[in-house]
């Protein structure tokens, strides 16, 4: 606590916090507005002690905050972004989504999104808080780009609408996505019950010995977080080269005790611009990164006419991990070939021949009415003798029953593993330097059987 508050007296002036506001706002920009300093930390110090000053000499108080709450809130409220800032930089907190300028809804990382105990003063403070946010970042809400999107970090996503698009008494409506990844191990996953060993196991491995993968699924089904632990699993002396639009959530660099790097990264981040020859878009970096002898590449999300170069990185000896929205893992594939398209107009036989070969294995993930996150599916693309496709289903998660108890949700269900991998990946996976044992620990018993007796 600052020494000062010890002398407080906050029943001596007690007002509403926003004439509060008001009264230091206009204290400090008169007085000291000169006297700020470019250090940012420098720059808080000041402030905050003005503030504590100007509300010592007059003995304001608001009714339920101490004198140290109150400091930080009218500093928030003047040099930051009100009591959004709190939640900006927490780590458990996935996306903030501000629906009008008193409902605002918080999404945290354990699947639970409730409602914030403070909501903006007025449809005016929403917007002036949002304005403020956007301009940290070169953005601009007016009437004439009443849609922002764009970054305000490396880490935080933001779409806004504003007045024109939503009703003016509303104010403001936002959606902001805070990427605070999360490194989370083996045995996470199988507590939080997101998959089963052997199915995480049998996913590691297949990467390992070079074969592209896709996840598939909805925004916040745990694709990413489930991506960065299969990169982390590949060994160190293995060069990693991943690509990330506009926001850089891996962070796959080990060191040892002495700070020294121990494995092989190269992490690449797009850069937008409306000059197109400045603009660095995915599939210019996957371009570039096939120059830098890459053993794997991901490619953080397939949306675009990168999905193109993906997939041909993937047929022409690369392991390519990647991410996309789709519903299924058989709608994967018809994801992957309408982005395609955007590069090169090609007939769909063609296109669905290509990255069915690319990606052999599909694993789709998904957060469910529980909150939970699962693999419902990990399923094996195999190329037939004629040239045919054929997709099995090697792992899912079955659900037997949904039921309500005592007001939370329950899903009652299990993994099964369905199908053993293919002769012809069997196959590849031994090209590709796979022990016998290990591919014989992947295999059901009965198919290890089979195959010794051929």
């Amino acid at each position: 606590m600052n020494n000062a508050a010890l002398f407080f007296n906050t029943g001596k002036n007690l007002k509403e916090f926003p004439d509060i506001l008001q009264d230091v706002q206009e204290h400090i920009s008169n007085k000291y507005s000169n006297l700020i300093s470019d250090n940012p930390e420098e720059q808080k110090g000041q402030i905050k002690s003005y503030i504590s000053k100007y509300i010592m000499d007059y003995s304001l108080g608001v009714e339920g905050l101490s004198f140290d709450e109150l400091v930080e809130k009218l500093y928030s409220e003047m040099a930051e972004f009100s009591f959004l800032t709190k939640y900006l930089f927490r780590k458990d907190v996935e996306e903030i989504n501000i629906n009008q300028w008193r409902d605002i809804k918080i999404t945290y990382t354990n699947g639970e999104i409730l409602p914030t105990k403070e909501k903006f003063n007025s449809p005016e403070h929403a917007i002036d808080v949002l304005r403020r946010l956007l301009h940290k970042s070169g953005m601009i809400l007016d009437n004439s780009q009443p849609i922002v999107r764009g970054h305000l970090s490396n880490k935080i996503r933001i779409t806004v609408f504003g007045t024109g698009v939503i009703d003016d008494d509303k104010g403001i409506s936002a959606s902001i996505r805070i990427v605070n990844p999360q490194k989370l191990a083996k045995e996470n996953f199988i507590k939080n019950g997101t998959a089963t060993e052997e199915m995480l196991d049998f996913l590691s491995i297949c990467l390992r010995y070079g074969i592209s993968m896709c996840v598939t699924g909805a925004t916040s089904s745990g694709k990413t977080t489930l991506m960065s632990w299969l990169l982390s699993t590949i060994p160190d002396d293995k060069r990693i080269f991943t690509i990330e639009n506009g926001t850089r959530e891996f962070d796959l660099v080990k060191t040892d005790e002495e700070g020294k790097v121990i494995n092989n990264i190269v992490h690449t981040v797009t850069r937008y611009s409306e000059d197109k020859k400045q603009n660095i878009d995915q599939e210019k970096l996957l371009e570039s990164a096939l120059t830098f002898n890459p053993d794997y590449i991901c490619v953080a999300e397939m949306k675009g006419e990168e999905s193109f170069a993906a997939q041909e990185a993937a047929r022409t000896g690369h392991a390519v991990i990647t991410t996309t929205h789709a519903n299924s893992c058989e709608a994967t594939y018809f994801r992957m070939m309408t982005l395609c398209k955007m590069k090169y107009d090609i007939n769909d036989d063609t296109l669905y021949s290509l990255v069915t070969e690319a990606f052999p294995i599909v694993l789709f993930t998904k957060k469910l009415e529980d909150n939970s996150r699962k693999v419902m599916e990990i399923t094996e693309c195999e190329i037939l003798p004629n040239g045919k496709r054929q997709i099995h289903t090697l792992f899912r998660y079955h659900i037997k029953e949904n039921t309500v108890k005592d007001g939370k949700f329950e899903i009652i269900g299990k993994y099964e593993k369905v199908k053993d991998i293919s002769k012809s990946l069997q196959k590849r996976l031994l090209e590709n330097g796979m022990p016998l044992s290990v591919l014989e620990s992947l295999l059901s018993k009965n198919s290890v059987e089979e195959g010794e007796e051929k």
